[in-house]
């Protein structure tokens, strides 16, 4: 049975892989051709903090975005509210709740986002400074998650999304499918994700058909340092996203006494990501009970920088 599912590992891997190299020949990066890019936005203070290498870690209830199979590490109710503000007046907000039921295996996930921005003044090439009318525009996303435990070492898990993006008059509806694994190796609490993002079907804007912008992740988190009231965890990400060129993510995570986090990373093949940092908070509130507050910034480079804070309960 072990070997089952070390050889399913195995295919995951090259599956991710074979698109990779299928578009390796291509001379340029498909950059602005596909739809809902708002996908791709990192979600949760946490991870970004660590530069978004969070496919292997995905162990809170951001596990719904980053990587559903990590749910099955959730031993309570969790619940995370997330705020990023994005440059261009560009506000992301994302809520999730990860929970078990009574009698029936596994983790189960609920999440929701949205991309909001203030109105915006019409304009038309004869009124440049406006018609005297605005309109709204953007985006949201409502999630399902499962996950299962299906040796004491693999989980996997999925998400569907019913996502909505909006502008003006106009606006498209359609569903993507995240899916996601996690083996525990056992060797300095070693553990290998991988993960398919934002898989579906096209979408289309006055009659032009854009796909989804899907994207392979590979990661891998270890104890790099234990001791004592101390703890630092490294994570590395590959990625390659169906309309870019491939990146690599790289972070780390110091603990002291599971009170005081402090988080580092840098993102490397991106357009724009740089540098990210961050620090975090848990605070026991019973012996059942605790509230954790993170923070991150991430440079953007000319873009300026993304500020992030997240509000996790779990009880």
């Amino acid at each position: 049975m072990r070997s089952r599912f070390l050889n399913g590992i195995v295919l995951f891997a090259l599956l991710a892989f074979l698109p990779t190299q299928a578009l390796a020949t291509e001379p340029f990066a498909k950059v602005g051709t596909y739809a809902l890019q708002f996908l791709k936005i990192g979600v949760s203070a946490r991870a970004t903090g660590m530069a978004s290498a969070f496919t292997a870690v995905s162990n809170d209830a951001t596990a719904t975005y980053w990587n559903p199979a990590g749910m099955v590490d959730i031993t309570r109710t969790s619940v995370s509210l997330n705020q990023a503000w994005w440059p261009a007046d560009i506000n992301l907000s994302y809520a999730a709740a990860v929970f078990t039921l009574p009698f029936v295996p596994g983790s189960f996930g609920v999440s929701a986002r949205a991309l909001t921005l203030d109105p915006q003044i019409e304009r038309t090439i004869f009124l440049p400074e406006g018609t005297g009318k605005k309109f709204d525009a953007g985006d949201m996303s409502f999630g399902l998650s499962y996950a299962k435990f299906f040796t004491d070492k693999f989980s996997s898990g999925g998400t569907i999304h019913f996502v909505h993006s909006g502008l003006a008059e106009k606006s498209v509806n359609t569903f993507s499918v995240d899916f996601g694994l996690i083996y525990r190796i056992g060797l300095r609490g070693m553990r290998l994700g991988m993960m398919i993002q934002n898989l579906g079907s096209k979408v289309d804007y006055d009659d032009r058909a854009s796909k989804m912008p899907t994207v392979f992740k590979v990661g891998l988190a270890f104890n790099a340092y234990q001791r004592g009231l101390h703890s630092l965890q490294s994570v590395g990400e590959f990625s390659h996203p169906s309309d870019n060129n491939e990146r690599m993510n790289f972070g780390a995570e110091y603990s002291f006494n599971q009170f005081f986090y402090l988080r580092g990373g840098y993102n490397l093949g991106f357009d724009a990501h740089g540098a990210a940092g961050g620090f975090g908070l848990r605070i026991d509130t019973t012996q059942t009970s605790d509230i954790l507050v993170d923070y991150s910034w991430v440079d953007l480079n000319y873009l300026g920088d993304v500020h992030r804070i997240s509000l996790g309960f779990s009880y």
